[in-house]
């Protein structure tokens, strides 16, 4: 049989083999195999392919010395939607916590038929997949929706955050580098996933209990009957709500640590929202605890104006403390990414209503201004077409004159029908992509 000459970078490719028999298979592929596998395996796995058409076995060279034969026994076939790769136990199994690299998991696919694991996945994806045990690295797939590789990736079981490879060189440094990469794997899952472990439950449920009990403090401090005890260091109750206090801004900011030090790259760690809106929700507490002493500051026995107006801005930032919410929920999660996916159409919602309203706002002044002095400028006559085609309608200021009131009609008429077209487009693109993430 004429010896196939193509060769992909996440494996071997065959197709159309699956009636053959596994001797007839095994004379019938090119001895080849893959570039750049694992960089944790010391197997012959890990050279650059170099093919010896006579030879019974594949010889892996590099700088055209023999390394090492690759055994039969070590070689295992995979078949995707059709579409067959060849790989080797050793690559896969450098990864146990996926679902490849697990034998007992693996074994659940695994054809007789066919005398290889079968998936009915997509096959595009699957080369991004195999490159992954190949290399330790992700190469995302071109020409592929995200959203469709990362449900592939859930699928085989890789985390976002990287797994590490079991399979490390027989030396003292890199057995406890990779015990240090292992502890900080799985205190990142523990700290991500509530689902990892009864612990991990436990802690996402104070997370939950303390996200309700700061907010309580900071509704409740805005009250007038309860104001002092949160900012009076005689009043009864203040130093017991202080340690409170206390306790549950420490169990933030320990988190918070703790998420800095094990998440996968400190610039990945700063572009994440969630972590940006930890800080900004942590920071006041600790601006207070510098600028008061102890507790934050009594208003009524204010140091400085300065100090005063720099404490009311960091306070702004405890309502952030609410978002906190959403990390713990899938569904609020969902809703963001729907929003966020139709941003362009939200955007174009943005500069339409923009034109609109300066355009009439501006109108309507000409119009208004001598018989009404409500409308006195551009700005006040711009507040006035929000407030109308939105229907809010205030009634704070409204046209007197015949020719305010025929042209404030039709403003009215033609933002009804305005908002209504761009948000059917987004209505529609967001509850198609909301259904596509609950699947």
């Amino acid at each position: 049989m004429a010896e196939e000459e193509g060769m992909a970078d996440s494996g071997l490719i065959l197709g159309n083999h699956q009636q053959e028999s596994e001797d007839q298979r095994k004379k019938s592929l090119p001895k080849k195999l893959f570039e750049n596998m694992c960089n944790s395996c010391t197997s012959a796995c890990c050279a650059p392919p170099f093919f010896n058409l006579n030879a019974d076995k594949t010889e892996i060279t590099e700088n055209n010395q023999v390394e090492e034969n690759v055994s039969d026994d070590d070689m295992v076939y995979i078949n995707v939607s059709g579409t067959t790769y060849i790989t080797t136990y050793t690559c896969l199994n450098a990864f146990p916590n996926t679902l490849l690299g697990n034998e007992t998991r693996r074994k659940l696919y695994y054809s007789e038929k066919l005398n290889a694991y079968f998936f009915n996945r997509h096959r595009p994806c699957f080369d991004s997949i195999l490159h992954y045990y190949q290399t330790g690295k992700e190469a995302p797939p071109l020409n592929v929706d995200p959203d469709v590789y990362a449900k592939e990736k859930e699928f085989f079981g890789i985390k976002k955050e990287r797994d590490v490879a079991v399979f490390i060189p027989d030396t003292d440094g890199a057995q406890r580098l990779n015990c240090v990469n292992s502890f900080r794997m799985k205190v990142h899952n523990f700290l991500q996933d509530p689902r990892s472990s009864n612990t991990a439950a436990i802690w996402h449920s104070l997370d939950i209990i303390f996200i309700c009990v700061s907010i309580g403090f900071l509704v409740f401090e805005s009250e007038p009957q309860f104001n002092a005890q949160f900012s009076d260091k005689s009043a009864k109750y203040f130093w017991p709500l202080f340690i409170v206090n206390c306790t549950i801004m420490g169990f933030f900011t320990i988190d918070f640590c703790v998420r800095l030090v094990t998440w996968p790259g400190l610039v990945d760690f700063w572009k994440n929202l969630f972590n940006v809106l930890d800080i900004l929700s942590i920071l006041p507490f600790y601006v207070g605890l510098i600028a008061n002493g102890v507790g934050e500051i009594n208003e009524t026995e204010e140091k400085n104006r300065a100090n005063m107006m720099v404490l009311r801005v960091c306070r702004i930032f405890r309502i952030v403390r609410i978002f906190k919410f959403v990390r713990h929920s899938r569904d609020l999660l969902i809703i963001m990414k729907a929003v966020s996916n139709a941003k362009r159409e939200l955007i174009l919602l943005v500069c339409l209503l923009f034109i609109f309203v300066i355009t009439f706002g501006s109108i309507m002044y000409y119009i208004e201004s001598d018989a009404n002095k409500d409308f006195n400028s551009i700005m006040k006559s711009c507040w006035w077409v929000i407030v109308t085609i939105t229907t809010v309608g205030y009634g704070d200021m409204y046209p007197t004159s015949a020719g305010g009131k025929l042209f404030g009609g039709f403003v009215l008429t033609l933002g009804i029908v305005f908002l209504a077209l761009p948000m059917t487009i987004i209505v529609s693109k967001f509850s198609f992509v909301y259904e596509r993430e609950k699947m």
